[in-house]
């Protein structure tokens, strides 16, 4: 059996070098800037929140997620894995796993109960290390943020209905 730290390594250390939707998107609807004042951790991230056929009923389903930052490596794999996690989930479906991550990271729930997590679980080591909770849950709130705020109208400049996060927020 694999070691659950020598995974958490590598794939911290892999999304680290190579994450994956890192940059910004060509058309955005949602858009969402998150902040750990503790560390300085700073990321952006931005969804398409598209239409396809029958996602309208759901709530929109995230055709397109990128991110953007500033950030600590653990702070960067969790949002890669994060983007990979999400797209192409509905609203709703999204939100259900953001709440499993911030309950697992924060150990507040047991993996047992995180059935939506799939590759995710290698971060519940991460609630043993206290200092970097916050690093691992900010694109989680970021997201969550991004999710909730209102859409971007075609024609603006971004900024219109832009969010903001900071683990200071929720944990």
């Amino acid at each position: 059996m694999t070691d659950p730290r020598a995974l958490y390594q590598e794939l911290i250390l892999e999304h680290n070098k190579k994450p994956r939707n890192y940059g910004r998107l060509a058309c955005r609807s949602h858009h969402a800037v998150g902040h750990n004042p503790l560390c300085g951790d700073h990321i952006d991230v931005e969804l398409d929140m598209g239409k396809e056929p029958g996602c309208e009923l759901a709530g929109g389903c995230i055709e397109g997620i990128a991110f953007e930052g500033a950030a600590c490596a653990i702070c960067q794999s969790s949002a890669s894995m994060m983007t990979l996690a999400v797209k192409g989930k509905t609203r709703s479906e999204a939100e259900i796993v953001i709440a499993e991550f911030l309950a697992m990271a924060t150990g507040k729930l047991a993996l047992a109960d995180a059935p939506h997590l799939g590759r995710l679980r290698v971060f519940s080591g991460i609630r043993d290390l206290p200092v970097r909770v916050k690093c691992a849950i900010l694109p989680w709130h970021t997201l969550h943020a991004a999710l909730n705020a209102k859409a971007c109208s075609e024609d603006d400049s971004g900024e219109d209905g832009l969010a903001t996060a900071t683990t200071e927020a929720r944990s």
